[in-house]
């Protein structure tokens, strides 16, 4: 994806921060503050304005029931792909460390990412052996595609061994799949993903057609193409050049995975590799328009609310499971967003993404960062 030397190990930091990989961490944090109530209360502001909701509104702004993708199908995968766009940086900033080092420290990172994930959705805190889940959750996903890519980091170090093991793993994957033949390959009760899962996890699975564990190879792909991303952003091209490298590469994986969809469908619930690829593809696409416009061409004022939530991340995605969000919103705000008729719902949304993003801009004034 990226243009590299042969003796490539790790490219030449450029001078001055990426503020584009911070808004867009922050732009992910903010569609996972809203929620779903905000989404909600978008249709529903659309259908008092317009008379109706837009069936194109509509279908960008609920997830597929199984196959195809949408607008709000991408915030898992811009997640994972901003991952990978930060790790080039934090190795590189500890390129003294060795093997054990660095694995220690992934394997503690992936450990309390997946903990916070148990608790986020598996059911943690209700300290109930029935309601427990084991791999249910984006935090989780991540901390298996982050122990994935810092493997890849450390052993093949150069960025088309990286590319050929993204190319690897996803074609591993459609293996493993196509040992089911047709028409169960992608039947959402029969699919091989999820029998392992129910194999690997049994009555811990979370009993939705997600699939989680055969998984974890299409989210080390997704992790490894940010990766890519964050070595040509290092690298030391042309701002320009490296706008035109990141757009045109997300436009060739928008393409193989567009091409690759009748043999293996873009599903979400299965993570499957043409998935990786469109939603790969988007994420190069925003990250050079990001940078395009914050980094080459300077317009970095806008990105400042952005920014307070990219910096507290964990907090931002934690404060709903631990604290009901929600909830406060409703109960703080409620009774005053109630004389705003029918756009009440709208209200209480937007107000309690205001309320967090208080707490977070707090935290981010005193200099307080909750690192994993």
């Amino acid at each position: 994806m990226s243009p590299t030397t042969a003796d490539e190990t790790y490219p030449t930091p450029p001078v001055g921060r990426v503020v584009a990989v911070d808004a867009l961490r922050g732009l992910v944090m903010a569609c996972i503050m809203a929620g779903d109530g905000l989404h909600r209360a978008v249709l529903e502001a659309s259908k008092l304005a317009l008379g109706r909701v837009p069936a194109g509104l509509a279908h960008q702004l609920e997830h597929p029931r199984w196959e195809g993708f949408s607008t709000w199908d991408m915030i898992m995968p811009l997640f994972l792909f901003v991952v990978g766009v930060a790790m080039p940086y934090s190795m590189a900033g500890r390129g003294g460390d060795g093997r054990g080092a660095t694995y220690g420290r992934a394997l503690r990172r992936a450990g309390v990412l997946w903990v916070l994930g148990m608790i986020a959705q598996g059911n943690l805190l209700e300290f109930r052996l029935d309601r427990l889940r084991l791999y249910s959750n984006t935090l989780q996903a991540i901390a298996a595609g982050y122990l994935i890519a810092t493997v890849a980091l450390v052993e093949l170090r150069r960025s088309w061994r990286l590319s050929a093991a993204v190319a690897g793993l996803l074609l591993t994957y459609w293996g493993c799949i196509s040992i089911v033949p047709p028409p169960g390959r992608f039947d959402p009760g029969a699919n091989f993903a999820l029998r392992v899962d129910r194999l690997a996890l049994g009555r811990f699975r979370d009993g939705t057609t997600y699939t989680w564990v055969l998984g974890s190879l299409g989210f080390g792909a997704s992790v490894l193409i940010g990766v890519l991303a964050g070595r040509l952003l290092r690298s030391g091209l042309s701002g320009p050049r490296k706008v035109a490298w990141l757009v045109g590469s997300g436009l060739i994986l928008l393409a193989a995975g567009r091409a690759w969809s009748p043999w293996m469908p873009i599903i979400k619930h299965m993570w499957t590799g043409s998935m990786v690829l469109w939603a790969g593809g988007w994420s190069l696409i925003l990250l050079g328009l990001f940078h395009g416009i914050i980094d080459v061409l300077g317009f970095r004022g806008w990105t400042y609310p952005l920014t307070v939530i990219g910096a507290n991340a964990i907090v931002a995605y934690m404060a709903d499971p631990l604290l009901d969000m929600p909830h406060i919103g409703q109960r703080l705000l409620g009774g005053l967003c109630v004389h705003l008729g029918a756009a009440a719902e709208l209200g209480v949304a937007c107000g309690t993404w205001g309320l967090l993003w208080l707490a977070l801009w707090f935290l981010y004034k005193h200099r307080i960062f909750v690192r994993v």
